[in-house]
């Protein structure tokens, strides 16, 4: 136990503001059943409450522990998953929230129903449900109790039951309205939590300064301070070069940030298309700002703790080294974001299963119904993630490589669904299956390296996705081509994808601003 009496004061205090926080939210409520509903936020989100929402749930144990953890291992090189995501999420707000807004979307398996129809839903249905759980929530968990036993003390068994518990009360009892007032404290006090971290790192470094500390990081670890890794590089199966700017990153992000039902739900209570775009647009340069709070300090752990046993230690290590008070702020403010991101994850598991599975399965099903169902699924899944969370992700040295990794078989195939079924009016709903069930069967091929051709060897991830992404889309090509596509309920007619002037000119600054960050970091 490294926590202090200040620490837990510090703590006790953290709860009551937040809970306070969630419980004005919720007065402000009109009606309490529509919280479980699909939108959870209603449609009436302002653009700050949707750029926070969408840090909030992407932020949380696998991008602090696990990116600190890929910095410490790899370097500066890992923040392209922060860098690029700026990128991809200014072609969402665009492109794809114009066209979900428009028909009134409430999940993305709703869309493909809509598009194609029920078959292509609920295979979807399944397989995001599948990712969530065994993905997603299972490495949310296993980092958060990493968290908790290097902080706490505790076991990582009583650490993982522990979260589930917290995590189980916040998505099923505490209701999602409060989160988008919430967000707003939580992602701040992530934001100065990792950055008070990464100052007193540096300073520990040089004995001093701040800025004396990056250089002597940077002349000390000169290998970790490069974006494009080169083919002799032990990462590059990781991050194989030009592919982070141009090639299988671009899909990784279209997916997550574009088709992700927990990141996407945000955006879409929006109150209007101009309101989720600026809030995007906002998303957009926190992200620039990330790699800061969740790269760097794991870059500086590689001078202050030296062989680690695993580089997820990494963070964890570094808040040991704050002060008391600092330090029981800095791990309830993680524990928070970690809760809320289990959060955001548990309700898209539920609203995707309700609404995609249970209502295609028994049509007429009652409200009362699907609201026992709801929270039955969502105990089920918790507990789920929490037996399935050692076993998976126990001998991986790096957790976030385990997600990118395995959220990869997926997302060549939900990108190539849902870029031809906007933009291509002959795709078929058969098509698009074939996308699906290519893009799991052509993605374990290569991921298992293709044995039984030598010349091959490993291809690196990064390159697996972008490969099966084109097969995905000649199967759905060649298949739709073979039949009659069937008539549309998604209204593509008519829809503006002008943006206004406040978007543009920050657009332009992001676009800018990754120009100088890649030509710094070459």
């Amino acid at each position: 136990m490294h926590l202090s009496l200040i620490d837990f004061g510090v703590i006790i205090a953290y709860g009551i503001l937040i809970f306070t926080l969630a419980q004005l939210a919720l007065r402000q409520r009109p009606d309490p059943e529509n919280e479980q509903g699909p939108i959870p936020f209603g449609r009436n989100l302002p653009w700050w409450a949707i750029g926070t929402s969408l840090i909030a749930a992407n932020i949380s144990a696998e991008q602090i522990i696990g990116m600190s953890g890929s910095g410490y291992a790899i370097g500066l090189g890992v923040a392209s998953y922060e860098w690029m995501s700026a990128a991809a999420l200014l072609v969402v707000a665009k492109y794809f929230l114009p066209v979900f807004l428009r028909n009134r979307i409430h999940t993305m398996p709703e869309f493909l129903k809509r598009r194609f129809g029920t078959r292509i839903q609920f295979v979807m249905a399944v397989f995001w449900i599948a990712l969530y759980v065994f993905v997603n929530l299972s490495a949310i968990l296993w980092l958060g109790a990493t968290a908790v036993h290097a902080v706490a003390g505790l076991s990582m068994e009583t650490s993982l039951i522990v979260l589930t518990v917290l995590a189980g009360n916040y998505a099923l009892l505490g209701g999602f309205r409060s989160a988008a007032l919430t967000d707003v404290v939580q992602v701040s006090m992530l934001a100065i939590g990792g950055i008070v971290i990464l100052v007193m790192a540096l300073e520990r470094i040089s004995g001093g300064g701040t800025l004396e500390g990056l250089r002597l990081l940077m002349a000390r670890a000169p290998d970790h301070f490069h974006m494009i890794l080169k083919p002799d590089n032990h990462f590059y199966k990781y991050l194989p070069g030009l592919s982070v700017i141009a090639g299988g990153m671009w899909i990784m992000n279209l997916s997550y940030w574009g088709f992700n039902q927990s990141i996407v739900q945000g955006a879409l209570s929006a109150r209007s298309v101009a309101e989720a775009q600026n809030g995007i647009v906002l998303a957009a340069f926190l992200k620039l700002l990330m790699p800061v709070v969740v790269v760097m300090p794991g870059i500086a752990a590689v001078l202050l703790v030296p062989n680690l046993a695993h580089p997820d230690q990494a963070y964890p290590a570094l808040m040991l080294l704050l002060p008391s008070g600092l330090l029981g702020l800095a791990f309830v403010a993680l524990i928070a974001a970690i809760i809320a991101s289990m959060g955001s994850t548990v309700h898209s598991i539920t609203t995707i299963f309700t609404d995609d599975l249970l209502r295609t399965l028994r049509p007429g099903v009652g409200r009362r119904m699907q609201m026992i169902a709801r929270r039955a699924m969502g105990i089920f899944v918790l507990v789920a993630a929490m037996v399935a969370a050692k076993p998976l992700l126990g001998n991986f040295d790096q957790a976030f490589q385990y997600i990118q990794d395995f959220t990869g078989f997926l997302t060549p195939g939900i990108v190539a669904i849902f870029l031809l079924g906007m933009a291509w009016r002959r795709t078929t709903e058969n098509g698009a299956m074939a996308a699906a069930v290519g893009s799991v069967v052509f993605s374990y091929l290569l991921w298992n390296h293709w044995p039984h051709i030598e010349a091959i060897g490993q291809i690196p991830f990064l390159h697996r996705v972008g490969i099966v992404f084109l097969i995905c889309l000649a199967l759905a090509a060649i298949v739709s081509f073979t039949e009659k596509p069937r008539a549309r309920i998604i209204d593509f007619d008519g829809i503006d994808y002008s943006t206004g002037k406040t978007f543009n000119a920050a657009a332009v600054l992001v676009v800018a601003t990754l120009v100088a960050l890649y030509a710094a970091f070459w």
